[in-house]
Order: structure tokens, then sequence, then C-alpha cells
């Protein structure tokens, strides 16, 4: 099966604990795992502000998630994350592949 890699970036409330914080992000890392992600790399980019205010919240907490997987994975995710109230915002890219080729003129 061939894998592309993906990054998500979500934006959470800035009222939650860390402990929610962290109950997110292991529920999104599990699930990744689950439907066959690889090379999970998760970095907590802290609490910043927003340039606008985003249902009544002027800071953020930003969370971002680079895997390799399949694209029925960023549907689950998106999904999971359109329903969940502590996430304000999230972003998902498909990051360009690293193969070069060869062209001989």
């Amino acid at each position: 099966m061939f894998l592309n890699t993906y990054e998500i970036v979500y934006i959470l409330k800035p009222d939650i604990t860390e402990d929610v914080n962290l109950n997110i992000v292991h529920e999104y890392k599990n699930l990744i795992k689950k439907n066959g992600g690889r090379n999970i790399f998760v970095q907590h980019r802290g609490r910043r502000h927003l340039s606008y205010n985003i249902k009544h919240y002027y800071d953020a907490i930003y969370v971002q998630m680079s895997f390799d997987g399949n694209g029925n994975i960023i549907k689950l995710i998106e999904k999971s994350m359109r329903f969940n109230d502590n996430i304000v915002r999230y972003l998902s890219t498909k990051q360009k592949s690293n193969i070069t080729a060869n062209i001989t003129v």
C-alpha cells in the first residue's frame, strides 16, 4: 500500500486543561495507528494570539501532527474534529513527496 505524508494543524480552545489537550492528542494518535498510519510526529506549538477572533476567542492552543497514511484516515480525523467541541479550527494538508525523476534531454 502506498502511503502519503499528511500534516494536520488544529487549534484548541484556550481554556482547556493540559490533561484534556493530551487526551485529544492521544485520541487522534490512536485513530491514526488503528487505521494504518505510521511515523506519527506531534508538536505542541503552544498558546498563540489569533489574528482575528474565532468564536469569541482571541488566543488558542496550536497542535501540529505529521504522519504517513492514506486519504481514508484524513476523512476519519476530519469528521471526528468537526464534532469535537474543544477544537476551534483544523487544517489538513498533503505534503509534497520527495520523489525526484531523472529526466534526460
